[in-house]
């Protein structure tokens, strides 16, 4: 205790309690700013900006709602192709800008409203399971002991199953649906974020600042909110960002087995399954949704390759 006691009357002789408080901040701060210099991530924000307001504004994009269809309608037959009357599509046909699904629907409003879908999913999933995740491997990091064996024993059963599958097997059992779809992927997410949070832990606190604080009277509580785990959250941001990716896909698969988005609600993985059979015979019903999954996917994957150059202390020296 008396090295503890002289560490931390050497920090706060020098004027350094101020800067453990604001550390965590100024890390932020200067990683948004190299974050900015990143061309990939700066793309990366622009695609996820896009999509985001293609989902808040859906239903002003969107010329038709996603579930009317034009059954009956003169000049309209089921599976028709775009027809953009500006690039000469005959002006006695209803324009569709993506063409019509199965079931004579737009695709262009259908694939604008799975939006909302698809970055419901990514968001929810992924923010419960990196509050879950970072709070048992935080707990199991810190306290150690019986404690972090029962957590991680736990996060091991659940990595023991390859995800996708126990996720099928938690929508099976739950039912098929948007809702049980996100829970399932949410549980099989939360291992990862537990796994890096307890490792992180497990360093910073036994770092200088950390035995400082514990020196000038910090409670243990206290120490991991105000200290370790805003430290620690580094890596769990990155993971994070592309977990949102992840998710996407993990829900547009499962919704393509049938498990997830129930027809006619627009979800991009649904769209593709119910049209995978016209690939050749009507491939726009296949290209736009598929289009859609890997540029929403792609955003988030080069956003999460920016923010790791730009949190990591190696490559900004």
């Amino acid at each position: 205790m008396s090295r503890l006691s002289r560490k931390a009357e050497e920090l706060v002789s020098d004027g350094l309690e101020d800067r453990i408080l604001e550390e965590p901040t100024g890390l932020w701060r200067g990683a948004w700013k190299r974050l900015l210099r990143r061309k990939g991530g700066i793309v990366g924000m622009i695609i996820i900006g896009i999509m985001v307001l293609t989902a808040i504004f859906a239903d002003v994009i969107a010329p038709y709602s996603p579930t009317e269809d034009f059954i009956g309608e003169p000049n309209v037959t089921r599976r028709d192709g775009p027809c953009i009357h500006f690039l000469g599509c005959d002006e006695s046909r209803p324009q569709f800008i993506m063409g019509l699904d199965g079931n004579a629907r737009d695709e262009f409003s259908r694939i604008v409203h799975g939006s909302r879908a698809s970055l419901l999913v990514g968001m929810v999933t992924v923010t419960v399971a990196f509050s879950v995740g970072s709070i048992l491997g935080a707990v199991a990091g810190f306290w150690g002991g019986w404690l972090d064996n029962v957590i991680m024993r736990i996060m091991d059963v659940i990595l023991g199953f390859p995800s996708f599958l126990l996720a099928i097997a938690i929508v099976a059992a739950l039912g098929p649906g948007l809702t049980n779809a996100m829970f399932a992927i949410a549980i099989v997410s939360i291992p990862s974020y537990a796994r890096v949070m307890r490792a992180s832990v497990l360093s910073i606190k036994e770092m200088d600042f950390v035995a400082a604080s514990r020196a000038l009277g910090a409670s243990k509580i206290r120490l991991l909110v105000t200290r370790v785990v805003p430290n620690a959250l580094t890596p769990l941001v990155v993971i994070g960002t592309l977990g949102v990716a992840g998710a996407i896909l993990d829900a547009a698969g499962l919704s393509f087995l049938g498990l997830g988005a129930q027809p006619p609600d627009p979800e991009w993985g649904s769209m593709l399954a119910s049209e995978r059979n016209q690939v050749f015979s009507a491939p726009h019903l296949v290209f736009f949704p598929g289009l859609a999954i890997m540029f929403t996917v792609l955003g988030f994957n080069l956003l999460g390759d920016g923010m790791r150059d730009a949190l990591d202390p190696a490559l900004n020296e």
